[in-house]
């Protein structure tokens, strides 16, 4: 895997709204915390840029509406973002990043970044949305599906899937629809050490 020199490393909506696990219910890959911290370490050892983005709900009693404690970067991300100058912080009101404040995608042309690595919550959502939409406007986005995490959900006709199947679903379609690589935060954080190629 080549990871280019200046690629962005986008950390989506990990919020304390999403630690209220009784309006959400069950999550997988309860190591997806420790891998974003190690991804957003390693980013900044390697000199380069980190996205932060927060989900600003409009929607009335929203976990993480502004104002509300749950609108607040989870205390491992808080920290990291205090260290080496707080990297960019995109808000948004909608499911991706790219629709948020200030302009993602002019930001990253204007820094000549043409990779990103996505991370965060909820894979089948903001996650998912904002890599689709990186996809689409031409990025080389790597999706970093072990460095994510959704919970359980029911749709249409009382259909449920379980949060490891929405995941994989979310894999499947983005990698196989060409819209990002879906790869595993070893295999990057080995592309990080050993230079990532520039």
């Amino acid at each position: 895997m080549e990871i280019t020199g200046n690629a962005a490393l986008l950390v989506v909506d990990v919020q304390k709204g999403f630690l209220e696990t009784e309006r959400w219910g069950a999550r997988n890959e309860p190591d997806a915390d420790a891998r974003i911290a190690a991804l957003i370490d390693g980013w900044r050892a390697s000199g380069r840029p980190v996205v932060f983005v927060r989900h600003d709900s409009a929607e009335p009693g929203s976990p993480l509406r502004p104002g509300y404690p749950g609108n607040d970067f989870q205390d491992y991300v808080e920290e990291r973002r205090g260290q080496g100058g707080g990297g960019l912080l995109v808000t948004k009101t909608v499911n991706s990043a790219f629709y948020g404040t200030p302009d993602l995608d002019g930001w990253l042309r204007a820094a000549g970044i043409g990779q990103l690595a996505v991370v965060g919550v909820q894979t089948n959502m903001c996650v998912e949305t904002t890599a689709r939409m990186g996809g689409n406007l031409g990025y080389d986005v790597l999706f970093v599906l072990d460095a994510t995490y959704t919970f359980d959900l029911v749709g249409p006709f009382g259909w449920r899937l379980g949060a490891d199947a929405l995941a994989r679903a979310t894999a499947v379609s983005l990698h196989g629809g060409g819209f990002a690589r879906v790869v595993r935060t070893e295999e990057v954080l080995g592309a990080l050490g050993a230079g990532g190629g520039g």
